[in-house]
């Protein structure tokens, strides 16, 4: 008999075991079935060999839930016999549910034949219920397994789930492994998946299930999900996050000509110059005019950016590329890991964050490096009082007053609230003040008011403009007396002048009379002309020229652009793996060498540039892995001859590159192989 360990306390252990398990970042939701899907524990004092095996069948999935990324087709755990299957139990406001989607395509990534994961959709607010907004989301997220919307949340309460995010696990037979709720999927998970796969060998089904991914067959849209926008004081230019293609655009006003692109569209965290740099899923933006300075809430990447606009040099002012602990602690910057930042309001030389990962509001002094929380000790909820106790839910949009009290847009709570520069208070401007379940869409005064997960927040001089973004309106709060209206929007659609539609905007700005709206699930900008209330769309022109090229023009040689690899950090090797023609070698006196060129500061070598001359092939070169994401390229000049004919050469110019992910655990060496061939001579 084999010993069956508890799967929730196996993930227990694991998760003590891993600094980044983050069990505790979850939320609770409304009426939450109790109870636990756990393997029974059985003893054995001679066997000590460990299973994960279930002992009770799965809950079929009940009839006439809508699937999303499957054509249609409902998915059920008799049709899946012979996978591991991973349910997620999300909502998708949610960032902790946000933050386990790496999780989730790694597993999917290093178990592609064994391992099915799908997401059960039970949602929090009203607007996630509808299955066309879980589709959006969807595409902004590219997630790419099956999902089902589970509106009536009774998949939830088959299952015992009891906040967002849960998961649970069904051996290949079919019986359920146990379930747990939390982040720091990966590290709790993986072990569990993996003897899961060794155990079940023989009876794994290996073909890899046939999906239809909503993106199929999509127009592609010249921004896409842009959260965020800002504005130049004069009007002359404005700055676009282009959340989901990774970058940041740049255009004159009124025309709409786009000058400049920061980032090459590719998901990373690469340091550069205009598109030789790389974002993640970058929100909100602050403009310093006086320093030509651009600072960016770099948010997949859960770091601030700062994007000199003289040079368009992109830089890092606060976070290392990795998610923070939680909660996160201050220190000097840039050296300090944060959570999901999603908007930036810049101060004199006060930078206050909108840190929605670890429900705060930060503040990074530019003049002396140091960051830290301003407002809110990590605790997700509604409570006001002295900042540094009171508790925030996921703020996610920054404005301020001539008087310095700071608005923020609390998504969670579904509320305005405030605080100020001087780190007093934090008071709620409108909304229920009631738990995090208390949303609708009312005006009125005060806590009479109603909001559905707000995002962004503008002030206009007088009034607060703000993003009610899953009730797709635009409403207008006067902080004075708290009353909130409507001022344009209604149900999710697209429509410009006096009867204008939105769907779900995400981000504001104000400058003159206009107000710019970032409508993200429309991906496009509007612009409010708040004199009139008529609004209309910007239209970007050239954004084509700043295509990134696949390298550099001038560079002649051959380019070969190698799969993405994760290593562990610390000491490892890159092997040079080129293999020359039969009867052929590397010259004894031309100079070969090669090159060295990292960004994101993910390696580091001995030496930049090591002589290969009359080298043999494969070459082993030792390195530092340092944690986070990055870039390595290998610029190779190797001259080959004959064995017998050193007269009769050749010359190979190499631009080989590969992106580098380096974590708590994998392999300690990159191999980078290329095979030349004999020219016809």
């Amino acid at each position: 008999m084999r010993k069956v360990l508890a799967f929730a306390l196996v993930l227990s252990l694991v998760a003590a075991a891993c600094s980044r398990a983050d069990s505790s970042t979850t939320e609770a939701p409304r009426d939450a079935a109790t109870g636990s899907t756990t393997a029974e524990t059985q003893d054995d004092p001679v066997a000590h060999e460990t299973s994960f095996a279930g002992t009770d069948p799965a809950p079929e999935f009940p009839q006439g839930l809508d699937w999303l990324n499957t054509g249609g087709q409902a998915l059920s755990f008799s049709k899946l016999k012979g996978k591991v299957v991973l349910l997620d139990f999300w909502t998708y406001g949610c960032i902790n549910c946000i933050h386990i989607i790496p999780d989730l395509k790694r597993l999917e990534a290093e178990y592609a034949e064994e391992l099915v994961v799908i997401g059960v959709h039970s949602a929090k607010f009203a607007n996630e219920s509808a299955t066309d907004n879980i589709r959006q989301v969807i595409l902004r997220y590219g997630i790419e397994h099956a999902v089902a919307n589970d509106l009536d949340f009774t998949t939830w309460q088959q299952w015992g789930a009891q906040a967002w995010p849960t998961v649970a696990l069904v051996d290949p037979a079919g019986n359920v492994v146990g379930t747990r709720s939390g982040e720091g999927v990966y590290e709790a998970l993986q072990p569990v998946i993996d003897s899961l796969v060794k155990e079940f060998s023989a009876d794994i089904n290996r073909e890899v299930l046939e999906l239809r991914l909503e993106s199929e067959g999509l127009p592609q849209t010249i921004l896409s999900f842009p959260g965020k926008v800002t504005v130049a004081p004069d009007e002359s230019e404005i700055f676009v996050a282009d959340t989901n293609n990774h970058r940041i655009v740049r255009a004159t006003l009124p025309q709409g000509e786009v000058i400049a692109v920061y980032g090459d569209g590719t998901a990373g965290f690469i340091e550069g110059s205009g598109l030789g740099a790389r974002f993640d899923q970058p929100q909100g933006m602050a403009l310093d005019t006086a320093n030509a300075l651009l600072y960016v809430a770099d948010t997949g990447n859960h770091a601030v950016r700062v994007i000199d606009l003289d040079t368009g040099d992109v830089s890092t002012a606060l976070g290392t590329g990795i998610k923070g602990g939680y909660p996160p602690t201050g220190g000097a910057a840039p050296n300090v890991e944060i959570r999901s930042p999603w908007d930036v309001l810049l101060d004199a030389s006060d930078l206050y964050i909108a840190m929605a990962g670890s429900h705060q509001i930060w503040k990074l002094d530019l003049a002396a490096d140091v960051a830290g929380p301003f407002a809110g000790n990590g605790g997700e909820s509604d409570l006001d009082g002295a900042a540094g106790d009171a508790q925030l839910a996921q703020p996610s949009g920054l404005a301020i007053d001539d008087n310095g009290i700071i608005y923020f847009a609390d998504s969670e709570s579904s509320s305005i609230r405030s605080t100020d520069t001087a780190g007093g208070r934090v008071d709620t401007v409108a909304g229920a003040k009631s738990g995090l379940f208390a949303f609708g869409d009312v005006d009125g005064t005060g806590t009479e008011v109603r909001l559905q997960h707000p995002l962004g927040v503008a002030w206009t001089g007088d009034t607060l403009i703000i993003a009610d973004t899953y009730n797709s309106k635009l409403k207008v709060i006067d902080v004075d007396t708290k009353s909130s209206m409507t001022l344009l929007g209604g149900q999710p659609g697209f429509a410009d002048g006096a009867d204008a539609l939105f769907y779900e905007p995400g981000g504001l700005d104000y400058a003159g009379d206009t107000l710019y709206v970032a409508d993200t699930n429309n991906h496009v900008i509007r612009l409010v002309d708040l004199e009139t209330n008529e609004v209309s769309t910007l239209i970007l022109k050239g954004i084509e020229r700043f295509t990134p090229p696949p390298d550099q023009d001038d560079y002649r040689g051959t380019i070969v652009e190698l799969g993405a690899v994760e290593v562990a950090a610390g000491p490892g090797e890159v092997t040079i793996d080129i293999t020359l023609p039969a009867g052929h070698k590397v010259n004894e006196d031309a100079p070969s060498s090669v090159e060295w060129i990292v960004a994101g500061n993910v390696a580091s070598f001995t030496e930049d540039v090591v002589d290969l001359t009359g080298t043999s092939l494969p070459i082993v070169v030792p390195v530092e892995f340092t944690a986070g994401d990055g870039r390595i390229t290998a610029d190779l000049t190797v001259v080959w001859c004959a064995d017998n004919a050193e007269s009769l050469c050749f010359i190979e110019q190499l631009r080989m590159g590969v992106a580098v992910s380096a974590g708590p655990s994998g392999p300690s060496q990159i191999v980078m192989p290329y095979e030349i061939t004999l020219p016809n001579v």
